[in-house]
This record gives structure tokens, sequence and C-alpha cells, in this order.
């Protein structure tokens, strides 16, 4: 006859159970295996608040890419690769040198935690705000003053979609206090504390990066209940919330497209081609008083005449279009 279980320790397999300490397939087995614990790095955070701290910055994550979309006049994708506990030595002597680290505080949260953005990533997303195509080779070197100056803009406004994307579960209030490149010089906590790192893939058109976010166990001790019972799914099949939808509409608001007026074509020959001078004329396709075709991107979308606006060339809109290129109305 097997060993009878008093309240008390039903009440402890019940609880780890819950805490993601032990699943209900390790109970049914019965097994007696010993499992190995590494007291130099006890367990800090449970499966349960590490899934929802997975599920917390796939929604981060989505808020970014939407972000760096519009800075980056290109396709960004998203996705978180990894949550897990470790030291914050480890954590630290893990990542290269030189990179990007953010220091960033969250208020009300004593503390500070880390935004670490590997070298690669950087440098794509410099060479795209600099007018590049993102396509050069990552080098291994410091940032120029001018570099870091647009990272540190970015890396700001990075730490302020993190502490949106906490608006549903704690209010919390982030702020850029400190960049470093140095991951020696960037000492939070103590090397032993556990800290948890959120690893998250970043595409930039062709081109790969990865952004490490680093919270430290005594920084996040206060909310961590909230994580237990935090029940947050993933956005597959399922409506976004109003706050989600009025967020995703101010960043599309505030997102830049190309826009541009065809004042008319013309074919010629290649002989025609060849023998084009200066001060040629080449007559378009385009009737003078018929409006022109206004596109956003590739699709036309107005109709509008040319004109000036001070000493600038510009463009009257005289009719929207519908889907198709039909007049509205």
């Amino acid at each position: 006859m097997g060993e009878v279980l008093s309240q008390a320790e039903i009440d402890a397999l019940l609880s780890a159970i819950s805490e993601g300490v032990m699943d209900e397939e390790t109970i049914k087995s019965g097994s007696n295996k010993v499992k190995v614990y590494d007291f130099r790095r006890p367990n800090k955070f449970s499966k349960g608040q590490l899934n929802s701290l997975f599920n917390i910055h796939d929604n981060f994550g989505r808020a970014l890419a939407t972000f760096l979309a519009g800075n980056m006049h290109t396709a960004v994708e998203s996705k978180v690769l990894s949550t897990e506990q470790v030291t914050y030595d480890e954590f630290i002597r893990s990542l290269p040198y030189p990179t990007i680290l953010g220091i960033f505080s969250m208020a009300p949260l004593e503390g500070n935690s880390l935004l670490e953005i590997s070298p690669s990533l950087a440098f794509i997303m410099i060479e795209r705000l600099l007018g590049g195509q993102g396509s050069e080779k990552f080098r291994n070197r410091d940032l120029t003053e001018i570099e870091r100056k647009i990272i540190h803009g970015r890396l700001s406004k990075i730490v302020n979609l993190f502490g949106e994307a906490w608006g549903e579960i704690f209010e919390l209030h982030t702020e850029l206090t400190d960049m470093e490149t140095n991951p020696q010089f960037t000492q939070i906590v103590a090397p032993n504390e556990m800290v948890v790192v959120i690893t998250m893939e970043i595409i930039i058109g062709e081109q790969t990066g990865r952004i490490n976010v680093c919270l430290p166990y005594i920084v996040m001790k206060p909310i961590l209940d909230k994580l237990n019972n935090l029940l947050l799914f993933s956005q597959e099949g399922k409506s976004n919330s109003p706050q989600e939808k009025e967020l995703l509409m101010r960043k599309i608001e505030w997102t830049k497209v190309p826009m541009k007026v065809v004042i008319g074509s013309a074919q010629i020959t290649v002989q025609e081609l060849t023998n084009l001078e200066y001060g040629d004329v080449i007559p378009l396709d385009q009737p003078i008083k018929e409006p022109l075709d206004v596109y956003v991107g590739d699709f036309p979308k107005f109709k509008g005449i040319p004109g000036l606006s001070g000493s600038r060339m510009a463009v009257k809109i005289t009719d929207v279009l519908t889907e198709g290129g039909n007049n509205n109305g």
C-alpha cells in the first residue's frame, strides 16, 4: 500500500505545480530520479513567470518592429527567441566588446535594468538612418560621436516602448539613464545576483541582429506576483484590446510613407535617345488640362494639379482615388 500524504504535503505539491517547479507528468511517473540543483545560481523565476515575460516581450517586439519600420522605411520583423535566468556575471561575460548597452530605470521599481543592442543590429540601423541600405558588413569598432548620438536617440525611444508594453500589467515609467559600449562598466547588480535575460531577434530587410533585455530579480521582485496571475495568450486568432489598437494607430499615424507625383511618360526610339542634346523637348502623354497621378508608395491614391508653395514645387490634391484607382464620387 502506498504512503498516504498529509494535507500539508498535498498543499506543497499543488503549490509546486502552480509555480512551475514540478509538473504533473513527473508526479504521475513516480520517478525517483535525482534532479541536480546548483545552489550558486538558484532559480528565482518560476516557469509561469518566465512564460508571462515571454508574452510581454512578444508585445514589446511588435511595437518595436512598427517603430523601426517607420524609421528604417523597410519591413521589420521581431520575435522572442528565449527567456533564461542566469547570474549577472554570466550575462555580462556572454556579451561582446564593443556592444551597445542602455542602462534604464523602471520607476516606481528601484534599481536599473539593461537593454543590449548587438553591434551588427546597431550598424544596420545607423546605415539605414543615414540613407544607406543596411547591407554594410559589421565592423568591430567603437561608435563615432555622431553614431553615438543617433543610437542614443533610438535607444531612448526603444526604452520608452518597453515601458508601454508593460502598461496592461503594471504602470512603469522607463527612462534611459546611461549608454555604454563596454560590458565591464555596467555593474548594475552584484555578479552573483540572478537576472532574467530575454533574447529577441530583429530582422530588418535581409539583415538580422539581436536585442537582449536583462531584468535583475531584486528589481522585479515587487511585481512578480502580478506575473503569477497573468493570463496572456498569443495574439494569433485574438482581436487586439482597445488600448493596443490605440497604441498601434498612434504609431501608424507617425510612420513616414513615400509620395511622388508623375507628370507623365513618353516612349522614344533608341536612335532618338542617343541623339538627345541639351535643350531638346520630349512631349509627354499627359494632357495639360488633366490632373496628375499622386502615388503613395507604388499605388495611385490621389489626383492633383502642380503649382508652387513658396520656393518649392507643390501639388494641390483635387480628388481622392478609391481602391483600383477610381475617382471617389
